[in-house]
């Protein structure tokens, strides 16, 4: 029998799938339960704006017709938002699409990308499908004053001439730490022309405004630096897969050379148009989820569990022992959370943040596992 594994690029052979959080559906499967909250991926709670849902109906009859590949009406309301001429954005397939694509237009098996400990799993996978080398930098610890968060320091240090792409998330997956923007802007400015950084912002909208950091105001500072959104999370559009870029144009060049034609689909387009300028449904969502941490951070205190403080939708709780029997007893009283153990972190579950009704439910579970 053939060995396809043994064919496969180096890098390719050496990685593991990317592990989802478990849907409502397989639960169901599995167990026979009903009535299901799933806590485990990160998603907007309230589902989609209005907004986004009436342009999707305005879109089903067209569904025959390819997509504008050029994303022309999105490109331009994006454009506005962040004061950039269209050339400066690459549009994606989700932000994980233009991740992917910054590694594949600028990695070769000669360079190595940065990016830190417990952090996104899209960048490790990214770097090593293409045989780039890992720069993974050890996170600050449980007991600093950021916990588990980004050491620019470290990472400043770490910086040589195989160097070619950091990524940072802010806040970040799965932590939910966070980076001031001093901070963070001193060390886009140290870093040498010859490094990208790409700064993940796919939780922006969940910090509050007064705290919020948005590295597109960087961008015509910084011509090293991509700035990267999705729609999946505070707009509600995880399943239609759309996401963006920001960048200097001779960057968005390269990785425009290299997208998918078609790679975000109609719907997704007329969703993203109609969602992008929502500010009710963004200010609906951000007070959901301010209501909905409170709930989990006190129930931790209750329970004397530690967390990382998030600016994220989500909430990464340190249960003080191996996490899977609670995970496995949370799933059995209908309770969907996301173990962490390959990001390495087996002590912890992170935790989405839910409407009310959801947030009363997940403490009774946690009580009644952990009290």
């Amino acid at each position: 029998m053939t060995d396809f594994k043994a064919m496969a690029a180096p890098g390719v052979q050496q990685l593991k799938p990317y592990i989802p959080g478990k849907p409502i559906s397989e639960l169901e499967r599995e167990l026979g339960i009903k009535n299901i909250i799933k806590l485990a991926s990160n998603e907007n709670p309230l589902g989609p704006s209005p907004k986004a849902m009436k342009a999707i109906q305005c879109e089903m009859d067209e569904l025959a017709l390819y997509p504008d590949g050029n994303g022309f009406e999105l490109k331009k309301i994006l454009a506005e938002k962040h004061d950039v001429d269209m050339d400066w954005i690459t549009l994606g397939n989700g932000s994980n699409d233009v991740l992917v694509l910054v590694a594949e237009g600028f990695l070769t098996a000669n360079d190595s990308a940065m990016y830190s400990q417990y952090s996104f799993a899209v960048y490790p996978i990214a770097i090593q499908a293409i045989g780039a080398s890992h720069q993974m930098i050890a996170a600050t610890s449980w007991d600093d004053e950021r916990p588990l968060g980004c050491d620019l320091p470290a990472m400043k240090a770490a910086i040589n001439n195989q160097t070619r792409l950091i990524f940072i998330a802010n806040p970040n997956n799965p932590t939910g730490s966070f980076l001031q923007a001093d901070e963070l802007h001193d060390f886009i400015s140290s870093v040498p022309n010859h490094v990208i950084v790409v700064l993940d912002e796919a939780y922006l909208e969940y910090s509050p405004e007064n705290e919020r950091v948005d590295g597109s105001q960087w961008l015509r500072e910084f011509e090293n630096l991509v700035v990267t959104r999705t729609f999946s999370k505070a707009y509600g559009l995880a399943g239609l897969r759309v996401g963006y870029a920001l960048s200097h144009p001779d960057i968005a060049n390269v990785l425009n050379r290299i997208r998918q034609p078609f790679n975000v689909n109609s719907l997704a387009l007329a969703a993203a148009q109609a969602a992008v300028n929502d500010r009710e449904f963004i200010q609906q969502s951000m007070e959901v989820n301010t209501l909905g941490m409170k709930v989990l951070e006190n129930c931790c205190h209750r329970l004397g569990l530690r967390y990382v403080p998030s600016k994220g939708n989500f909430l990464l709780v340190d249960f003080g022992r191996d996490a899977m029997p609670i995970y496995q007893r949370m799933l059995e009283l209908g309770v969907i959370t996301r173990p962490v153990a390959n990001y390495g972190l087996p002590d912890c579950l992170r935790i989405t943040i839910g409407k009310e009704q959801e947030m009363m439910r997940l403490v009774a579970v946690m009580e009644q596992v952990c009290g």
